[in-house]
């Protein structure tokens, strides 16, 4: 039996468009049994599901149409296993909210490529994973900070766009046919070594996430719509000119508050996400370190529509305060605290019970 743990994760964090994330702890949770007497069963593709958490009836079972078995399959594929060992049963425990700016499906594709590395028995290191998980989902910034844990920074190589043409690679976004069903026989395109870069930066230890989690979904096909496709040299310099702080600043000791809020104000993604996120722009603008103790800075995680707030304590009222400002919008939250996964992905082999 295999555990394999995910954290969920944000991304952005201001001005860091496509860029940074941030890895949370609050953990996707794979266990996996194969019990090699059991009778293959190709329909099944030898692997049952079972789920449990966040979104439980809506979620489905069918190896080949989860997001998680498709791209464990994926894995296996292109090493020539066409299937799960016989007798493979993943049970999935999923607490972090779907379509809420915490990387559920970003977690999802580490937690399958996981999978496949396991049932596969393929010994694949963590930077192999992260092509294969490129070939998934294409944003770094999540992925990269759920399998390697922790504040990095990412970007993703250009790749030709032959290699994602055939129907067997499931992209997170847009997922084509199931990749099982009928088995075609082909190797789904094989990743390139080093898709993708990545760094770890410092975190200061005081710093905390509270993340406020409204009860409504955004998703990213739709968040990214809303975004123009070209931008002012200003608007860039903007960001950019923060961006280039906010990695460093993040890990001062102490914090120092009115550079991080500073050092988190964006002009690329926030402004034109207000219009499907109500009562954003006001929440961004209002709850600042001089108004909430302990505050150093407030972003939209993600697609959103969960809000992040980076501090060092308070964290009631400043959770109280945006919950509040949502609630005159009508919607409801939830809120966490939660510190950064340093860990990233993790799998541990434990006794049959």
């Amino acid at each position: 039996m295999w555990t394999i743990k995910v954290p969920c994760s944000s991304a952005n964090i201001g001005p860091g468009f496509d860029v940074i994330g941030l890895a949370l702890s609050m953990y996707l949770e794979i266990h996996v049994t194969i019990k090699s007497d059991s009778q293959p069963d190709p329909s099944s593709l030898n692997c049952t599901v079972a789920y449990t958490g966040v979104g439980a009836e809506d979620i489905d079972l069918n190896p080949s149409n989860n997001l998680l078995t498709r791209t464990a399959l994926y894995v296996l594929r292109c090493h020539n296993q066409r299937t799960f060992p016989v007798g493979t049963h993943v049970h999935i425990h999923n607490p972090i909210p779907l379509g809420r700016g915490l990387g559920s499906s970003g977690a999802a594709v580490v937690g399958g490529v996981m999978l496949g590395n396991v049932c596969g028995k393929l010994d694949l290191d963590k930077p192999r994973l992260l092509d294969f998980a490129l070939m998934v989902e294409r944003h770094p910034d999540n992925v990269a900070a759920a399998l390697y844990g922790g504040f990095v920074g990412t970007y993703l190589n250009e790749l030709n766009p032959e290699d994602m043409a055939r129907k067997e690679v499931p992209l997170a976004e847009v997922l084509p046919q199931p990749a099982g069903g009928e088995d075609t026989g082909l190797v789904p395109p094989i990743p390139p070594n080093g898709i993708g870069h990545f760094r770890r930066f410092d975190w200061a230890k005081e710093i905390k996430a509270l993340a406020i989690i409204p009860d409504f979904e955004v998703s990213t096909a739709k968040a990214r719509e809303v975004l123009p496709t070209s931008y002012s040299r200003k608007d860039m310099i903007f960001n950019l000119q923060r961006l280039a702080l906010l990695t460093t600043v993040l890990s001062d000791s102490p914090p120092n508050a009115e550079l991080i809020y500073s050092a988190m104000q964006d002009k690329i993604h926030q402004p034109y996400r207000a219009t499907l996120i109500p009562g954003l722009t006001d929440i961004l603008q209002s709850v600042t370190p001089s108004t909430h103790k302990g505050l150093l800075g407030i972003c939209l995680s993600g697609a959103g529509p969960t809000i992040l707030a980076l501090a060092t304590g308070n964290f009631d009222a400043i959770a109280e305060t945006i919950i509040s400002r949502f609630k005159q919008e009508g919607i409801t939250c939830q809120w966490k605290v939660l510190e950064p996964a340093e860990d990233g992905t993790t799998c541990v082999e434990e006794p049959d019970k």
